[in-house]
């Protein structure tokens, strides 16, 4: 016979309360301490201790924890909750102090090498700094870039500072002192946003995040003293701030912080009421499934993003492309390319004045073409067609530049150019380091995966080194 749980006690505090929302997920998932221990990658002792509120919990476990859980950002909100509500004064069970005798991990992409550096960073990656702590940076084990979560320290010493910056929310005592400064709110914010947009695709998000939490924490807390319309307005641009924060964390490589902000920005739109928001945001959520390994998941999400938007808006069009791609993924080349023939002839019929994707013209669904036909291994298409949008691109698009040399060189390397894709790829290097972009990385990585038998081809040789000299190392 078992042993029964020890009983919780949710009202004895706000980690108490956390504790037993974790119990309660766990035992929703059907789940014992030791299989989520084993799916979360953390000590199993540690998970009765969070339980009952006898140990600290660092905010990167509760990552971890959600993520196992499927808890869809629930107990990462809890978390900050009780941080917020938790006494400071050393009263509560759970001290700051303690703290640093922690070391759950969290799972990173790919950190699975027992010995490697990032492995052992997370056994370190509690702190008293909580996550000021830890960055996501790429990292080169067994062969293959993954990120991962790892000190900032060690980033520090191994000489690539530009990976350092880390995201990082204020506080929300942070957030309240900066209320009385600001006069209109909401244009004030919708400024900011436009502002951060710009600068991330010439400087990658890794140095924006750090404000984009502290004015999303300032504007959440704007929001929570408004009433009537102007709360319902601040709302929606808070959830735009969310999807931001999403789309920002993805392009670091911290996944799990990308669907946690999506998550929220979901709930946030159908609380506004505002469909159109619900319908781009559902899109966003296809995006992200398809770019995380989940291609079956962006089929439904894009079937639900498109049955929500408005028939001939933009969204719609939207929806049909991520749907498109997710076909291709899935190796559905007919059905792909019906998508994207649809995504043209609603492009052409729909409202030329909306809001929403007015980035949209034929040469973007071209160019997306262009990625859902090397995903179905047509490189020497996928390849020109990257080409033109390069010759097109704008000299502004900095980060999107990179992800498209990066996908340029990747096709043509799949079309058996090996010199060409190295030279295209060396670009790529450049553009990777300057933003530290995901997306460019993982297009690098599999580039560099195929370039291997290549070695001795012109240029092939430089461009894995440029590449090395980027990531950090497993040792």
């Amino acid at each position: 016979m078992g042993q029964q749980p020890n009983d919780l006690t949710p009202s004895a505090g706000p980690w108490h309360r956390w504790g037993y929302e974790l119990r309660q997920f766990r035992e929703a998932r059907g789940l014992s301490q030791q299989a989520l221990a084993g799916k979360a990658l953390i000590d199993r002792s540690h998970l009765g201790r969070f339980e009952r509120a006898e140990r600290p919990v660092p905010r990167h476990a509760a990552i971890a924890l959600d993520h196992a859980l499927d808890a869809a950002g629930a107990l990462v909100r809890g978390w900050a909750e009780a941080e917020r509500e938790a006494p400071q004064d050393g009263s509560t069970v759970v001290s700051r102090a303690e703290t640093a005798a922690h070391g759950a991990n969290a799972r990173g992409h790919g950190a699975n090498a027992p010995g490697s550096l990032a492995v052992r960073a997370l056994g370190q990656a509690g702190s008293a700094e909580g996550d000021e702590e830890t960055v996501v940076v790429p990292v080169r084990i067994q062969g293959r870039i993954r990120f991962v979560p790892v000190p900032r320290r060690v980033v520090l010493a191994s000489g690539l500072a530009g990976l350092a910056a880390a995201a990082v929310p204020v506080s929300a005592a942070t957030a309240a002192t900066e209320l009385a400064d600001m006069g209109t709110p909401f244009e004030h914010f919708a400024q900011l946003r436009r502002v951060m947009i710009q600068a991330d695709n010439l400087i990658g998000p890794r140095h924006l995040l750090p404000a984009l939490h502290q004015h999303l924490a300032t504007l959440a807390a704007r929001r929570r003293a408004a009433r009537g319309a102007d709360g319902i307005a601040l709302l929606a641009l808070e959830t735009r701030y969310e999807e931001l924060a999403g789309w920002f964390a993805q392009d670091i490589g911290d996944d799990r912080a990308a669907h946690g902000h999506t998550a929220k920005a979901l709930d946030a739109s159908h609380i506004a009421g505002d469909t159109d928001l619900t319908a781009y945001i559902l899109g966003r959520k296809a995006q992200l499934a398809v770019d995380t390994g989940h291609a079956a998941d962006a089929l439904g999400l894009a079937g639900a993003a498109r049955r929500t938007a408005r028939p001939g808006s933009r969204l719609e069009v939207i929806a049909v492309l991520h749907e498109a791609h997710a076909h291709a993924v899935l190796g559905e080349g007919d059905e792909a390319h019906r998508a994207y023939d649809t995504a043209l002839d609603l492009l052409e019929r729909a409202d030329a004045n909306g809001v929403w994707g007015s980035w949209l013209d034929t040469a973007y669904v071209n160019t997306a073409r262009s990625r859902s036909l090397a995903a179905l291994g047509a490189y020497e298409q996928a390849a020109a067609g990257f080409d033109s949008a390069l010759a097109a691109l704008p000299p502004a698009y900095r980060r999107d530049r990179g992800v498209y040399l990066a996908r340029a060189a990747r096709a043509h390397a799949g079309a058996g150019n090996m010199t060409l894709a190295a030279r295209i790829g060396a670009q790529a290097v450049g553009i990777a380091a300057e933003t530290g972009s995901a997306r460019i990385f993982g297009q690098l990585d599999r580039l560099d995966q195929v370039l291997v038998p290549a070695s001795g081809e012109d240029g092939v040789a430089e461009f894995r080194a440029a590449l090395d000299r980027i990531v950090l190392h497993s040792t």
